[in-house]
C-alpha cells in the first residue's frame, strides 16, 4: 500500500463464540489525513444460495474484490470446503504475476472454519477464536481477546472491539457492516 499517495485505513474483526461467527467492519476510506468515504461496506456475504460464506476485507478496494471473486470461483469449484478454496485462493495469489501485485487481506469464514488470507500465500487460522487485519487490527484484536471470557457473545465482542478500535486509530470509524454466521 506504500506506493500509493497515502491510501490507509480499515478494520475487520472475525469473533468465534457459542456456535457463531461475527465478521465486522469499519466503513472508512482515507487518502492520506483524508477522509474520502466513512459508508463503505467492507464485509460481505458470498455464495448466496449455497454454503454461504463470509468475508470482510482492508486493503485496495478493487484488489479486494478480485480476491473475493477468485474466492467465489473457488468455492463454487469445491463447495462446503472453505479450507481447500483458501489455500488454493492463496497460492494463486501467492504464484500468479498480475495476484501477486494486489494489496489487501481478507477474513473469510463458513461459520465453522474462520481464515485470514494473505498475498504471502498464508492461510491462517486463530488460536483464540478472534483475528482482526487492517490498521486498527491489533487494537481490536487485543480488545476483543480480554472481551473473550466474558459473558458477552460473539456480536457484542466484535461491536465492542471495533468501537474501542474507533477510539484509538484514526483510520478507523465507528460506522459499522456486521454479519453472522451460524449458531
Amino acid at each position: 500500500m506504500s506506493d500509493f499517495p497515502g491510501w490507509h485505513g480499515t478494520t475487520i474483526i472475525g469473533v468465534r463464540k457459542g456456535g457463531r461467527v461475527v465478521v465486522a467492519g469499519d466503513g472508512q476510506v482515507s487518502v492520506g489525513q483524508t477522509v474520502m468515504k466513512g459508508t463503505a461496506r467492507k464485509v460481505r456475504r458470498l455464495a448466496p444460495g449455497r454454503a454461504e460464506v463470509v468475508a470482510g476485507f482492508a486493503g485496495s478496494t478493487a484488489d479486494a474484490f478480485t480476491l473475493l471473486e477468485r474466492l467465489e470461483k473457488k468455492l463454487e469449484a469445491t463447495p462446503g470446503q472453505l479450507q481447500r478454496a483458501s489455500v488454493e485462493l492463496a497460492k494463486d495469489w501467492r504464484t500468479d504475476k498480475y495476484l501477486q501485485k494486489l494489496e489487501a487481506m481478507l477474513i473469510v469464514t463458513d461459520g465453522r472454519d474462520l481464515f485470514v488470507i494473505t498475498g504471502a500465500g498464508d492461510v491462517l487460522e486463530p488460536e483464540h477464536d478472534v483475528t482482526a487485519i487492517g490498521s486498527g487490527g491489533n487494537y481490536a484484536l487485543a480488545a476483543a481477546r480480554a472481551l473473550m471470557d466474558s459473558d458477552m457473545d460473539a456480536e457484542a465482542i466484535a461491536r465492542r472491539s471495533m468501537a474501542i478500535a474507533a477510539d484509538i486509530c484514526v483510520y478507523t470509524n465507528g460506522n459499522l457492516t456486521v454479519e453472522s454466521i451460524g449458531g
